[in-house]
């Protein structure tokens, strides 16, 4: 059974029994680790007895494998905790596994969580064959978007009342870092009477900033046209000690795509055929479109001329402030009415 939200993944444990094997994987270490303490809780509270598996390094596989039909003396259920961080378990590993979950072993549940995970992960045969014996939850990266949410239900968790509001900064605080979010819900917990609602102010002079930015992020708000998140990262960056030539890969690339199906689109082109091609997945067409959408082709190969000029900048072949030409293009790029800021 696939899941992939923690919410119905925790239903499902709820009520029913633990089958012969679960996989939990995700990008997020807290929400990984957190819904893996539910199996284990579970897992406590009907008297399984706990070993665990640390794959990394030299892990030998024949030692899981031994275990699998090892009958205990102090428990009538096993749970083999499997930590298999990077989502790879090579090719013995594999086989050990889906060994396991084709004839599972009587009273005892095969728990696998991963630290790294991509759809490339979910092609092995090993996690095909787990998905037919148990649970698979795959837990993405939570959207910048959904976050307020997610922020607002495990306040109200912890008993915690708090503002959309609120919980927007709150978001803008710590985006990027769901384990300094989990210890600023955990530290607010304490500090409010739950039955008074916090609203955005008294947030602010609550909760430290502890956000966390890549390049990827950048590129992401500014395509997806959102200026004030695009400056607030590119500044959180230079502060962090970013160099401009350093972010420039990811923007540059970023802009060479889309100027090209903006003028594959001024052509009749398909430009979700060519999306596809340019490996720019469904989850980034949206955003792309829309994108395309706020300017014309002639102002996307502006785009990519100045993307070039501001490498150079960046790297002493040509005169300007790289991080105020940066500033002006992705403010450009995403918002319409700000192409003045570059010249015509």
């Amino acid at each position: 059974m696939q899941f992939d939200d923690e919410s119905s993944f925790a239903r499902q444990l709820d009520r029913a029994q633990l089958p012969p094997a679960i996989l939990i994987a995700g990008v997020e270490e807290l929400r990984v680790i957190e819904a893996a303490d539910a199996v284990r809780a579970k897992a406590r509270a009907e008297g399984y007895e706990r070993e665990v598996f640390d794959t990394e390094g030299r892990f030998d596989w024949d030692t899981l494998a031994a275990s699998f039909f090892e009958m205990s003396l102090f428990a009538r259920s096993r749970l083999l905790d499997v930590r298999a961080p990077s989502g790879r378990v090579g090719k013995e590993g594999s086989e050990v596994i889906a060994s396991f979950c084709k004839d599972p072993a009587p009273a005892t549940t095969l728990l696998i969580t991963c630290m790294e995970w991509s759809k490339k992960h979910a092609e092995p045969a090993w996690v095909r064959a787990l998905a037919k014996a148990g649970h698979i939850l795959t837990l993405w990266a939570t959207p910048r978007h959904k976050l307020p949410d997610w922020l607002l239900l495990r306040m109200r968790t912890r008993g915690v009342n708090a503002s959309h509001e609120a919980a927007e900064l709150l978001a803008e605080r710590v985006e990027g870092n769901l384990l300094a979010a989990a210890q600023e819900v955990d530290k607010l917990a304490l500090l409010v009477d739950g039955k008074s609602r916090i609203d955005a102010a008294q947030m602010e002079q609550l909760v430290a900033d502890s956000a966390r930015f890549d390049v990827f992020k950048l590129v992401d708000a500014c395509i997806g046209g959102d200026a004030t998140r695009a400056l607030r990262i590119l500044r959180a960056l230079r502060a962090e000690g970013e160099a401009v030539p350093g972010l420039m890969g990811p923007i540059v690339q970023a802009v060479l795509q889309l100027a090209a199906l903006s003028a594959q689109a001024a052509r009749g082109g398909d430009v979700r055929a060519a999306m596809t091609a340019q490996r720019i997945w469904d989850s980034r067409q949206t955003q792309s479109k829309r994108a395309l959408e706020r300017h014309d082709a002639a102002r996307w190969e502006q785009f990519a001329i100045e993307a070039g000029r501001i490498d150079r900048i960046s790297k002493g072949r040509a005169a300007g402030d790289a991080w105020v030409a940066l500033e002006r293009l992705l403010t450009a790029i995403a918002l319409p009415r700000a192409r003045r800021l570059l010249s015509a």
